[in-house]
């Protein structure tokens, strides 16, 4: 391991999450000298902890509920109930096969991995095992960790954080979820389709609030439609044990009572006694200040990923870290336009989005400039035969381009790369009409809405 003292690494990493590994093998193709620190395992929260669990455990909950409703397709099935730890075992394979694939990665680019618990020393180095690793340049990406409130303690029992919810041993038979933002909505989906009696508890006025209000309608109108309860626009006061689960009480008295209380409230970032305040680094609540090109205050030291206040996304981390590498290694680099970033919630049904909502556009070119369009999945063949529900919401600025794509409806994920284009690339509405689309697919639904947009609607009304 070539990291004692008469080594000094172009790029040393603290963190080998989304937006460490990224930075890595960026690095290390760009021809710098890399080390990879890593106190846990390399892929981070997305890999471990994170995206590909959550996922793996949505997609067994869509399983069950196929078995479920498979006479309205013709199908004779029968649901016999979930074996979790068949579902756990489903779940490590998926993350496994993943993990295994990342170290062959890391491995092939020469990238040199140091495992242990490291901390940042001075501006160019990071102690890890009783040795000081040097580097011309650190970059910090310890990501983050499940938030509390104060008063509110999670006992990975009762009350218990994402992690825990990831590693149950069981189905609890009722579940109160803490927050309707994605990680809350996406366990309650999942839970839901395993069998558990959900109630998402949100102080804001809407589930996953930083949506397009229309997207939040759509799905608060859909998890209704499949039982989940939720009590919205009211603040959690406390929890406490009763003598078979956890009892909730809100602001304004009213009570509710789980076997599980999971508490999705986001995540805060990583940073406590790693040294960063004494390398000088700029910090504001917990998390590290950087500007367009990720640089902190400090010129040899950078910050990626959750650590900093961007959006807590995976392929954010990775765009960000590639971002570092390619400066580093002297390529002309590019700002990231977080708004140009998609975003999905995998729920049931998902909830899709890249651009700006209609609020924000009317705030940014008035009222009078804003045009919004909602194309309906009901006139959708693909979305018919599959049965789901939901819509494509298009904010345009009247005569100009689409800066708001808006999609609920079961793997509207999927359709978010063009989405993505479409936004990125300052399309007209007029030019993505002309792009032919597959029939039938849901990808149709897009061209649709924008054919409807350029006023010459195909399969829906002007």
């Amino acid at each position: 391991m070539a990291n004692d003292a008469s080594t000094v690494f172009d790029l040393v990493i603290l963190g080998g999450g989304s937006g460490g590994y990224a930075a890595a093998l960026r690095g290390a193709q760009l021809g710098l000298d890399v080390a990879l620190i890593e106190k846990g395992k390399v892929g981070g929260t997305c890999l471990h902890n994170g995206c590909i669990p959550t996922k793996a455990l949505l997609h067994a909950g869509e399983i069950a509920d196929q078995a479920r409703e498979s006479a309205q397709f013709g199908v004779k099935a029968t649901f016999e109930g979930i074996d979790i730890e068949a579902v756990h075992k489903y779940k490590d394979d998926v993350i496994s096969g993943l993990y295994k694939g990342l170290q062959g990665l890391i491995a092939s680019r020469k990238v040199t991995y140091i495992e242990g618990e490291g901390r940042l020393s001075s501006p160019t180095s990071v102690d890890v095992n009783g040795q000081r690793v040097q580097g011309r340049h650190v970059l910090l990406a310890t990501g983050s960790v499940p938030k509390s409130l104060p008063g509110l303690d999670i006992d990975g029992d009762r009350i218990i954080s994402s992690d825990h919810a990831l590693k149950l041993n069981r189905v609890p038979q009722s579940a109160i979820i803490l927050g309707g933002g994605v990680i809350g909505v996406e366990f309650a989906s999942a839970w839901k389709s395993f069998g558990t009696d959900v109630t998402i508890i949100e102080g804001l006025k809407h589930l996953v609030p930083v949506e397009d209000e229309n997207s939040s309608k759509l799905l608060e109108r859909a998890f209704r439609k499949r039982g989940i309860k939720f009590n919205l626009g009211t603040f959690f006061e406390k929890a406490e044990y009763t003598q078979d689960g956890v009892r909730v009480t809100l602001a304004d008295g009213k009570t509710f009572e789980a076997e599980v209380l999971l508490v999705a409230i986001g995540r805060g970032p990583v940073s406590q006694g790693l040294g960063y305040e004494e390398a000088g680094v700029a910090m504001d609540r917990g998390y590290v200040l950087v500007d367009e090109y990720m640089r902190t205050n400090v010129p040899t030291i950078s910050a990626v990923g959750d650590l900093v206040p961007t959006l807590q996304l995976a392929h954010v981390g990775f765009a960000e870290g590639i971002l570092v590498a390619e400066r580093l290694a002297g390529l002309n680099t590019v700002p990231i336009d977080y708004d140009g970033v998609p975003r999905v919630t995998y729920c049931h049904p998902e909830v899709a989005s890249v651009g700006i909502t209609e609020a924000k556009a009317k705030e940014i070119y008035g009222a009078d400039k804003v045009v919004a369009l909602k194309y309906n999945l009901a006139g959708n063949g693909r979305s018919k035969i599959l049965k789901t529900a939901g819509e494509i919401k298009l904010v345009q600025v009247k005569d100009g381009a689409v800066v708001g794509v808006h999609m609920v409806g079961d793997r509207m994920g999927e359709q978010v790369g063009e989405a993505q284009l479409i936004y990125n690339w300052e399309a007209l509405p007029a030019e993505v009409a002309q792009l032919i689309h597959a029939h039938p697919t849901q990808n149709e639904a897009l061209g649709e809405a924008h054919l409807a947009l350029a006023g010459k609607p195909l399969h829906s009304h002007d």
